[in-house]
This record gives structure tokens, sequence and C-alpha cells, in this order.
């Protein structure tokens, strides 16, 4: 089978969990022999990775022009003898592989990084959406030109779709190759719309099965280029807005999540919670919902760590974004009654946010400040050597869809404690589980593990152990049958109409 993939990180480019998922599932998916296409919103730097391919604008203007009266599924879009899209004879330069991937190819689009997830406030939250698409609405493209399928009649956008997005993203020449390529900082939504067209301009060159769109940002691009290939879409619900902003989401994601949810083949949640909101807050059908949960490489080589903080220090780890949806007030409170009990106790918050300089003035109006160490963003090697300082893990998150760092902790041998609105607490039996508003229970448990060694110890083997059915691979089993399962709803129509 073959997979066109649509996300926002991939190592090195990762901002959060999202990019790790990605990375283990498509490398899931090349192990069980998929082929997989995977397009990025953002430039490959060369001296980074020489490993992955990049597509300049130049490159995108080099695409061929679409032929009058093309097939809307793509099938007219190359001509049989012509070289694949993508190949070094096709785009006139050199073709990169990623190591340890025998089936994929990476597509790398012209601009900047930015992440979906921002350390900041999002900003309008409220803010009126994109005017409600109504069913049978019209096709025109951006340009007001009307959309014409095969027979020349005027096409319609499907029920739910928002036409002012879907408009912009089938145009093809919209936004695509001018000057140095479009700008990606600033407003997401903006963004997510930009990267839709690009999408777009490549996919109509691209031979595939199924779409595969991760989180918010690439439901706009998915839906578009379901509506050109005429392909069957799956989305991949890593995060909600009501995780991110509470009860108090942007309106215009929020809208983009709900049409790209009901716009799938299927949708696929990293956990019954996450299915949950799926279900209760943007009306999707429970049945074309499936669960598919994170995994571990539990296999991977670990770094031994070089350094340690005093060796009379017991280290207590934050390790995530400072933001509201993670907690982190909770942790620092926690830390007040720690401290109490465990004076040697030191906490290390690892993470940016829009909550950091908060967090550190609230350690200080504690009195705890000279006690926490707050060491900014980090990545690669440096997660695993904090992991493997650390006496104790802490996940304090207020809503969290899955949490693929307590698993990460678990294979450095870190015991952890999570709160029990996670995704991952439904997958782990030897961690300890908390309320994350409940800090006198969140102190109780940091001090059980600081002080008692017999259970430190019990922590670590067991989960250890536990990781073993927690797999990339079974995720990407999981993940093909959900591909099978949208390949055949959407196959059944036609074959009836054929009838």
């Amino acid at each position: 089978m073959r997979i066109l993939m649509l996300g926002w990180e991939f190592p090195p480019f990762i901002a959060g969990g999202l990019g790790t998922a990605c990375y283990g599932l498509t490398k899931a998916l090349d192990r069980l022999g998929h082929e997989v296409i995977f397009i990025l919103p953002k430039p490959v730097d060369r001296s980074l990775s020489s490993h992955i391919r990049l597509l300049s604008p130049e490159a995108i203007r080099a695409l061929p022009p679409e032929a009058p009266g093309a097939r809307p599924d793509g099938a007219a879009t190359t001509q049989p003898d012509s070289p694949p899209f993508g190949t070094a004879a096709a785009m006139g330069g050199d073709s990169y592989t990623m190591p340890g991937f025998a089936h994929a190819t990476f597509h790398a689009l012209p601009a900047a990084f930015s992440s979906p997830y921002p350390e900041f406030s999002t900003g309008a939250r409220g803010a009126a959406g994109a005017a409600g698409a109504r069913p049978g609405a019209p096709a025109f493209l951006a340009d007001g030109r009307p959309m014409l399928d095969a027979e020349g009649d005027q096409m319609c956008w499907p029920e739910g779709v928002d036409p002012q997005v879907m408009a912009g993203a089938m145009s093809s020449a919209a936004g695509v190759g001018g000057g140095a390529g479009p700008g990606y900082e600033g407003d997401m939504v903006t963004n997510a719309a930009r990267y839709a067209r690009l999408v777009v301009a490549l996919g109509r060159h691209e031979r595939f099965d199924v779409i595969h769109a991760h989180d918010w940002m690439t439901y706009p691009a998915g839906l578009a280029l379901a509506r050109v290939s005429g392909r069957p879409l799956v989305v991949h619900v890593h995060s909600t807005e009501f995780d991110r902003a509470g009860d108090h989401p942007n309106q215009r994601v929020y809208d983009i999540e709900r049409r790209g949810m009901h716009g799938a083949m299927r949708v696929l949640a990293v956990s019954e919670l996450t299915k949950s909101i799926c279900v209760r807050r943007y009306g999707v059908d429970a049945s074309k919902v499936g669960v598919v949960y994170n995994g571990i490489d539990s296999d991977a080589a670990q770094p031994e760590s070089s350094e340690r903080i005093e060796a009379r220090d017991k280290i207590v780890l934050f390790l995530g974004r400072i933001t509201m949806q993670k907690g982190p007030e909770y942790f620092v409170r926690a830390a007040k009654r720690v401290l109490e009990k465990v004076p040697n106790a030191k906490f290390i918050m690892a993470g940016s946010g829009d909550m950091y300089t908060r967090s550190i003035e609230e350690a200080a109006a504690l009195g705890i400040g000279h006690r926490f160490s707050f060491t900014g963003f980090l990545r690669g090697k440096q997660v695993d050597d904090v992991f493997r300082m650390a006496d104790c893990y802490v996940m304090p998150s207020v809503s969290e869809p899955f949490g693929i760092a307590p698993l990460e902790a678990m294979r450095n041998d870190t015991p952890v404690i999570i709160s029990k609105q996670s995704g991952v607490s439904e997958v782990l039996t030897h961690a300890l589980k908390v309320d994350f508003w409940d800090i006198d229970d969140m102190a109780n448990k940091i001090v059980a593990v600081l002080r008692h060694p017999p259970l430190s110890q019990t922590l670590r083997e067991h989960g250890s152990f536990e990781l073993r059915k927690l797999t990339w691979d079974g995720a990407a089993a999981k993940c093909v049958q959900a591909y099978g399962a949208a390949i055949g709803t959407q196959a059944a129509p036609l074959s009836r109409a054929g009838r």
C-alpha cells in the first residue's frame, strides 16, 4: 500500500510528541513493507540532514501544468513514460533518503518551521471562524473560476467543507513558487491553508492509495487532496483544541478539526479519552473512530548519563511544554509540600512555553526557587540524559490525549507518576496515578518514590517489562486496518452506483 502522509513535525524538526509519533509510525509502516510519502511544511537544511529530500520553490514551479479535462483522481496528471515526480530526473536535483526507511519518500515544502502547539496562548480565543458550508455548495477556485469535473460540469463541495478554505487549497497556483516561498510564521490557520495549496500541487503528481493527516494543521490539506485525487482520507487526532485550551477553544481551530473529522473516512484517536472527546465535543460517529495507542522503541540503545546534579540530591523531573495543558503550576505547588518532607529534593523543569516565566515566579514566591532548575527546551540525547538523572518523573497534565514522555522515562528506567487525565494512563499499570489537581496526593506519591527504594525499584523493573507491549509495529498494523476500511468504505458507493 502507498500512503501519502501529512504532518507538521518530523526529526530533526520536533516541538513535541507529534514528531516522535510520526517518526515511530512511519518507521513501523516501512518495516511492514508499505510505501510512505511524507510532506512537511518546512525546508530541510542539508547541513542538518543530508538524507531528507528537499523540494524547493523552483522545483514546485517546475511541475507540469494540468492538462485540460484532467481527471480529478490525478490519473492523467503524468504521462506513463515520464519520470515519477520527486525523482532526480523529474526535478533536476539529487534524491534524498532517510536512514532506516526502505520505502519512504520525504518532501519538504518551503516554509519556516512553526509549532502547531504554540508555546504562547492561541490568541483570539472564541474568534469567529469562517462561514459554515452548506451541503452542495458550488465549487469555485480562489480566482473565482468555477471548478469543473471531467465532463465540464461545475463541481460541488462535500457537506461540512468550508468553501473558502477549499477554494484556496484547490488553486494549485495560489501561493506556490512565488518569490522565496510563502511565510509560515504567525497565524497557524493561515499557515494551514498555505500548506494545503502546496500539498495539492504536489499531490496531483503522486500516486497513492490513502491520505493520512496528522492533527488539525493538515486537515485542510487532507480534505482538499482527497477531493482532487479521489483517495480516502484518514485523520489522526493527537490532540484537540479542548486539550490545548480547555473550555475556551479557538473557534477557527475547532471548526477545522470538526470539518476534518467529519470529512474523513476514518478517524484515529490516540486514546479512549481522545475518542470520547471526538464523539462528545465534535459529534463524530463513534463507529468510525478507532483507537491507536502510541508506542515506544523499547530496544533503542540509551546513552549513559555522564553528569548528575549533586549526589545527595533527589531529582524530580517535569519534562514537556510549560503550558496550561501540562499542569506546571500543580507540579510547583506539589514541590513545596515534597520539600517539607524531603528537603534534599531538587526539581527540574525541562521545556518552554507561555507559563515558563510564571512558573519561575511561582517557585520564587513559594520560597523554593533555589531548589528548581529551568533548562528550557531539550532534544535528542539531552532528553535521555535528564531522564537518567531523575529519581522520579512527574506528568501532571490537565488533559493529555496520550503522553509519550512517560514511556520515554520508563525506557530510561525512571519511575513515573502520571495524571489520571491522560491517555497513557489507560495502558500503563506500573505507574503511580494521580488527579492533576490533587497536589497533596501528588506530593505524597513523589515522597514515597524518593524515600522507599523497593517501590522505586519495582516501578523500574515492571515498567521496563510493560513497554514491550507498546510497540509502533502494533500501532502501524492498526493504521493499516483503518486504511483498508477507509478504502473499502469509499469503494462501496462506487460499486453500488455501477450496478
